[in-house]
């Protein structure tokens, strides 16, 4: 992700641990809608809901490259001659694309190469209606200018289909690629966490994986593979998971599966990371349930609750129960290394989003992307429909950038709210958790009236007026959201001021008889907290009986 906190986390793990996507096939989920999660994962990000609108270009016109991480220029690519509408992460024909970097080995990367991974996301989305079109546009791109990027999984998915694709690089100067593609199955969910996740592959199926044509030649050339075709192993070759990429990255794989299965137990081994011989989590499983969008926004909430890996144990969560942990990852006590757990949902999301794609609606009416800046666990998901051309000013603040807040802007906002309530989580969380909660259930409520009448709208009018209706709408309840969270921060000063709790009756802070604010609660340590202070401190702050 951008602007990898690559200094603090490489030394001790050789990559950086950034992104979490959740996938989940058309009949597995509730609606027959494929969807597709992503939260954007890095320290320093300041990213809105990006905008590319369509166009026409005339021949012989240039489109320049930047590295999405860096900003840095690459190379100018041709143009083609029509372009289509991207909002966020999701075309005008629902196509969504989305990723998570592993990394790999070191020596594959090729910086002469002049497409990087999110810049190959955004030309894909603007030049492939579905995600067959875009793996093709994807691989061409990057087999003719060459790849600039570490390892990198995408998920690439369409109102019908549902892909995970891998691609390296082929080593310095090279300009060459590998890569590969999978299609997840209709009934299965998959994940993907910054680890490879494509091991062997069945390269007869042509209509379910698709890859290089130097995708094994490569790897017997560099000494890395000498057995028979059908036993190559795209992660065991490329980027074989230590303990990192499995405690930290496939960890998360684990916490989404075990949701929807009952057997993820067999798995626990792989995910903890510290023995050699478990058995490895599969890329896909068939849920035990159908999987719904607020299913989705809830798995991107998670912070391995109610299993060995939850953060509820130890003096970590501070006094306040806190499911998050300081950073990195990886720190040293008395010369011995140790560690914190990586959960779904973390503090360093710049943005987060759930995509809906729905083949039986008109697309302008089918693709959704559920978006908010932030952690996933402390925004709401506002609705943005495929088609919109204009952005609300709360995801395109002027002016706001990382270094710059402003009170329009949703990313800053959000995180306003979201570090005053970091540290004081267990007491301050089921305040914000009901606002988000209320804002999340209106928009699902909500949204089969609203796209009702936009299907009135698109029969009687067309397709632009329905697009219209639903860009309204969506501006609409981003900016109602907004306020809503601004709102919400004043009412977390006054009432949790100094680690107090002032009293309410009927959604109103109580006065006393002489008009002044009823005298604040004081709640003092939780339980756990007071006790685990007595255990450490023995007599020290016992009072002598009187």
């Amino acid at each position: 992700m951008k602007k990898l906190f690559l200094a603090l986390f490489l030394v001790s793990a050789g990559y950086a641990s950034a992104c979490t996507n959740l996938i989940v096939g058309k009949k597995a989920s509730a609606d027959g809608s494929v969807i597709c999660s992503y939260s954007a994962d890095s320290y320093g990000m300041f990213q809105g809901l990006c905008h590319f609108p369509a166009a026409k270009h005339p021949k012989g016109a240039k489109r320049k490259v930047y590295d999405w991480d860096s900003n840095k220029f690459l190379g100018e690519i041709p143009e083609v001659p029509e372009t289509y509408n991207v909002i966020g992460n999701i075309n005008e024909f629902q196509l969504t694309i989305a990723e998570t970097t592993y990394g790999g080995r070191d020596e594959m990367r090729d910086s002469t190469g002049m497409i990087d991974y999110g810049s190959l996301i955004y030309i894909a989305l603007q030049r492939s209606k579905t995600a067959r079109e875009a793996i093709k546009v994807m691989t061409n791109l990057v087999e003719t200018y060459g790849y600039y990027s570490s390892g990198e999984t995408f998920s690439i998915c369409d109102p019908n289909e549902a892909w995970i694709m891998e691609m390296m690089g082929t080593g310095a100067g090279s300009k060459g690629v590998v890569w590969v593609a999978m299609r997840i199955p209709d009934d299965a969910i998959c994940a993907h966490a910054n680890q490879s996740r494509i091991r062997t592959f069945d390269m007869k199926d042509k209509e379910n994986v698709l890859y290089s044509k130097n995708v094994v030649k490569y790897a017997r050339k560099m000494g890395w593979f000498t057995g028979k075709d059908k036993d190559f192993n795209w992660q065991e070759t490329y980027a074989k998971a230590d303990f990192g990429g499995r405690r930290f990255c496939d960890a998360r794989v684990w916490s989404f599966f075990n949701h929807f299965s009952n057997d993820m137990n067999r798995y626990l081994d792989w995910a903890l990371g510290k023995k050699a011989d478990a058995e490895q989590m599969p890329l896909w499983i068939v849920p035990n349930r159908k999987v719904s969008v607020e299913d989705i926004e809830n798995c991107m909430r998670d912070h391995y609750e109610g299993t060995p890996l939850s953060l509820d144990k130890d003096m970590g969560q501070g006094l306040w129960n806190m499911p998050y942990r300081p950073t990195p990852l990886s720190f040293k006590v008395e010369g011995k290394e140790y560690f914190n757990e990586r959960p779904i949902s973390t503090q360093q999301s710049g943005f987060v989003f759930v995509s809906q794609m729905r083949a039986w609606l008109p697309r302008q009416i089918g693709g959704i992307l559920w978006f908010g800046n932030d952690d996933a666990n402390m925004i709401a998901f506002t609705p943005v429909y495929c088609g919109m051309t204009e952005r609300p000013e709360c995801y395109n603040t002027p002016g706001a950038d990382e270094l710059n807040f402003s009170d329009k802007s949703a990313f800053w906002v959000c995180n306003w709210v979201s570090n005053m309530v970091y540290p004081r989580y267990s007491m301050m969380f089921p305040s914000l958790k009901e606002v988000r909660d209320s804002l999340d259930h209106s928009y699902f409520a909500a949204q089969k009236a609203v796209e009702d009448k936009a299907m009135g709208i698109y029969k009687a009018s067309g397709e632009e007026a329905a697009r219209k209706f639903l860009n309204d709408y969506s501006c609409e309840k981003a900016q109602q959201m907004i306020a809503r969270w601004r709102q919400l921060a004043y009412y977390l000063i006054v009432k949790y001021n100094d680690m107090t709790i002032r009293p309410e009756k009927n959604g109103q802070f109580v006065r006393d008889e002489y008009g002044l604010g009823a005298t604040p609660k004081r709640p003092g340590y939780p339980e756990n907290v007071a006790r685990e202070l007595v255990r450490q401190t023995g007599d020290k702050f016992l009072k002598p009986a009187e």
